[in-house]
């Protein structure tokens, strides 16, 4: 007879059970990962001494990591970075820092982590140097165990060299730019990255988890330990196993879990969903480490017949190129920064990202995770043969191994990243050599990670395409940079390849889009880019005639110090091709209005490669009454309409016949010019653009108004100017003024013209087309920060962001 009480009794005996293996356990001392980016001190300038426990720092001064010094000097067409590095300074930089190690370290391991430093970082501990780390990108530790003075104070100096130059084609940034990070553990512990979680079986029923744990005994006797792996999805346990483990003396072993989830929440880009695997070594019953680390579980498949297939569907991927920098914050990797990064790209309708042509910071990452983007992992911008005097090519022969494991292992892990790429338009690509250093990188990727597909960008530069055959048969998908127009020749050529385009011309949106869509074997396309970035001065502008020609590689075109040529400025508005692009792609935007820039006649506006015409939401051209101007309107509807001030100009089909855009051609007049989406006859959303009267006052707008007094959170504040009817002027130019009260700093400030060489770092900024962005950063009390914008002949304008502690 079934007894309820005995039944239940059984079960909660089973419950304390399982408790008292997951979560009983604590891990006794330190944390395990300490953030050490607090309380460093700065000089810019080489002093040999600075790396000696008794050297005098008084002078130098205190800051908080991440931190890029290159961001806060003067913009000059005789700094050394040129214009590749956007005319920033460079030089050379020393970071100190005195910290206490507790006794209690003794018996523990301590490693001191970088996530990155560019570059040619030198970091010393009591004065001994524990090595130099030439590339800028990567992520690396040092064992500082041997070298710590225990119950008494320690020095970290670090040197940075970023003077020899010119070292980038795009802005890099100088300084200890991404989070440090303190590793305490025990001798007994998880190896650094010593976790590989992979999803070789999954459906919507089932899923088989595959935990790979390399553990390490660095004692002089060998270990018995019990490795126990939990899996959970928002703290629900999702499977467990564990397994005993011997170690001899100074040794390391990599262990496989099996580990069974029912039912699994799948990731993609529309549902994110995220798993977290809590790894714990036991000894004598004991935790000494516990480490936890983020999974997704998916999917991932590439055939000729049905392209990218994740989680069994079909996806195409419309994607953006983008570089590290976050505009007037330069290279600092703050984790809200990337977030931010991440939401906009995600609001500008891609579902992908290239990390064009370096490892992107961790939390960048982290954010494709949680958000849902999928990311194209980039580890060089050049291999043997360089595109600069002091780039990569002057360390790949030593170093690349280092810095591409760096990479796979660091990030094998993100269910985001679903492609590696090994290179980018590499100089030596049409000679026999470049296909072996390309399969020498493949194979060293696949020693890692057999579970994704490796490719790099390929461009012809006028040489005949299918010279690179040979090396694109060493890739898993091949990587073509502005020549998807040959995919349909080649695949009846090679009829095996998946190609995906690595980059393409943003005016060419529609080609690509019909091309992607048309071709199973084309994945997808990355344009270039995805949001607008310092350096690389000059690409993507435009320009009157009379002006200087060219592209951005044939002149020096100061005063411009940045890309123009990104679908999102670098402030965060979407320009009109946004719009246009997300459209192709996606179905949640159907009807867009913008005004094509009209040219100031005698002179004609010229485009260059990377351009689109300057279009803008706006119905403001006062010089132009009664001119003919080009209103363009991007539709998903069968036919749009268009009215001015209600009366009706016309009407144009937007089928894909029509590439889904309509210009109309009409003189311009003051008021409300409407577009109206007609399907069936039926009028069915709408889009306005209205005249803006005279600047008349200051509307501001901040993303969060509440954020974490840690010393790194972060709160855009958009600034706009508007009429007197809060219409917003896109003609506005006013100078603005910034004041800041309370517990926060101006982190960075800037309008998106990247012609406008005044210092990103400081308290005033013209408006550009009506616009310009204030960044608030934290510090480490909790109160009210108070921004204040005044502006000559405007009534200042007051904004209130909390600071508060995170509990």
């Amino acid at each position: 007879m079934f007894n309820l009480n005995s039944y239940i009794k059984q079960v909660l005996f089973v419950f304390i059970i399982l408790i008292g293996i997951f979560s009983g356990y604590a891990q006794n001392g330190p944390e395990r990962k300490q953030l050490f980016d607090y309380n460093w001190k700065f000089f810019l300038g080489d002093d040999s001494e600075a790396k000696t426990n008794s050297f005098n720092d008084t002078g130098w001064r205190k800051l908080d990591l991440p931190h890029d010094w290159s961001i806060e000097g003067k913009i000059h067409p005789k700094n050394t970075t040129g214009g590749g590095g956007g005319y920033f300074p460079a030089g050379i930089g020393w970071y100190r820092k005195t910290f206490q190690v507790p006794d209690e370290w003794k018996t523990k391991k301590t490693a001191v982590y970088f996530e990155g430093v560019y570059m040619n970082s030198e970091v010393f501990i009591n004065g001994k140097s524990l090595g130099v780390y030439p590339y800028g990108y990567s992520s690396f530790s040092y064992d500082l165990t041997p070298y710590l003075n225990f119950g008494k104070e320690n020095t970290i100096a670090v040197r940075v060299d970023n003077s020899q130059q010119m070292n980038s084609r795009w802005y890099s940034g100088s300084g200890i730019y991404r989070h440090v990070w303190m590793v305490v553990t025990d001798p007994v512990h998880v190896a650094h990255w010593g976790i590989d979680i992979s999803t070789p079986e999954v459906s919507s029923k089932k899923a088989v988890v595959l935990v790979k744990t390399k553990v390490k005994n660095e004692t002089e006797s060998a270990q018995s330990i019990v490795v126990k792996t939990l899996l959970s999805n928002n703290s629900k346990n999702a499977g467990n196993d564990q397994t005993q483990v011997e170690l001899p003396a100074h040794s390391e072993k990599e262990l496989t879990q099996t580990i069974h989830v029912s039912n699994p929440k799948l990731w993609t880009p529309e549902t994110p969903y995220l798993y977290q695997a809590q790894i714990q070594v036991l000894k004598d019953k004991k935790v000494v480490d516990d480490t936890k680390t983020d999974f997704g579980i998916r999917s991932i498949k590439f055939t000729t017949e049905n392209g990218f297939q994740l989680n069994g569907k079909t996806v195409k991927i419309n994607g953006g190129c983008v570089h590290h920098d976050n505009g007037c914050l330069g290279a600092a990797a703050f984790d809200r920064a990337e977030e931010r990064k991440v939401e906009l790209l995600k609001a500008g309708g891609f579902n992908a990202v290239r990390t064009s042509h370096n490892p992107p910071s961790e939390a960048f990452l982290e954010a494709c995770d949680k958000l849902g983007l999928l990311v194209m992992d980039e580890s060089f911008d050049c291999w043997k043969i360089g595109k600069n005097s002091n780039d990569y090519s002057k360390y790949f022969n030593q170093w690349w191994q280092r810095d591409l494991e760096a990479m796979v292992l660091r990030d094998r892990n993100h269910p985001s990243v679903f492609m590696w790429s090994i290179g980018n338009e590499i100089p030596e690509r049409s000679d026999p050599d470049a296909v072996k250093t390309a399969q020498m990188l493949l194979d060293a990727v696949k020693k890692i990670d057999k579970t994704r597909p490796v490719t790099s960008a390929i461009v012809n530069n006028d040489k005949n395409w299918d010279v690179f055959d040979p090396l694109m048969a060493v890739h898993d998908a091949a990587g073509y940079n502005y020549n998807l127009h040959r995919a349909p020749d080649d695949h009846k050529r090679v009829p095996s390849r998946i190609i995906v385009q690595t980059e393409s011309y943003p005016k060419d949106a529609f080609n690509n889009w019909k091309l992607v869509q048309e071709n199973n074997y084309v994945i997808g396309d990355f344009v270039w880019t995805a949001m607008d970035y310092l350096g690389e001065s000059g690409i993507g502008r435009w320009y009157y005639s009379g002006d200087v020609p060219g592209e951005h590689w044939e002149h020096d075109f100061f005063p411009y110090h940045g890309a123009y040529c990104g679908d999102i400025d670098l402030i965060g508005w979407r320009k009109p091709i946004s719009h246009y692009r997300s459209m192709l792609y996606n179905t949640n935007e159907k009807l867009y209005i913008a005004v094509r820039e009209p040219a100031p006649e005698p002179l004609e506006i010229k485009e260059t490669w990377w351009s689109v015409w300057p279009t803008w939401e706006s119905w403001t051209w006062p010089v132009f009454e009664g001119k003919t101007v080009q209103v363009e309107v991007y539709s998903k509807y069968p036919k749009v309409r268009l009215y001015l001030n209600d009366k009706l100009i016309g009407e144009q089909p937007t089928a894909r016949e029509q590439q889904f855009k309509a210009t109309f051609s009409i003189p311009y007049s003051p008021g409300v010019l409407k577009a109206v989406g007609v399907e069936n006859d039926k009028e069915v959303e709408s889009a306005i653009l209205q005249t803006a009267g005279d600047v008349a006052k200051i509307k501001l707008t901040a993303d969060r108004k509440e954020i974490l007094a840690n010393g790194q959170d972060l709160s855009y504040i958009t600034i706009e100017i508007t009429d007197k009817d809060g219409i917003f002027q896109p003609n506005a130019a006013n100078r603005l003024d910034f004041k800041i009260e309370g517990p926060g700093v101006i982190a960075g400030v800037d309008n998106a013209d990247i012609k406008d060489t005044e210092q990103y770092v400081g308290n005033t900024r013209k408006a550009w087309h009506g616009r310009a962005l204030v960044v608030i950063k934290s510090n480490h009390q909790a109160d009210e920060i108070k921004l204040s914008v005044t502006s000559n002949g405007l009534e200042g304008k007051n904004i209130i962001v909390k600071s508060i502690q995170n509990n």
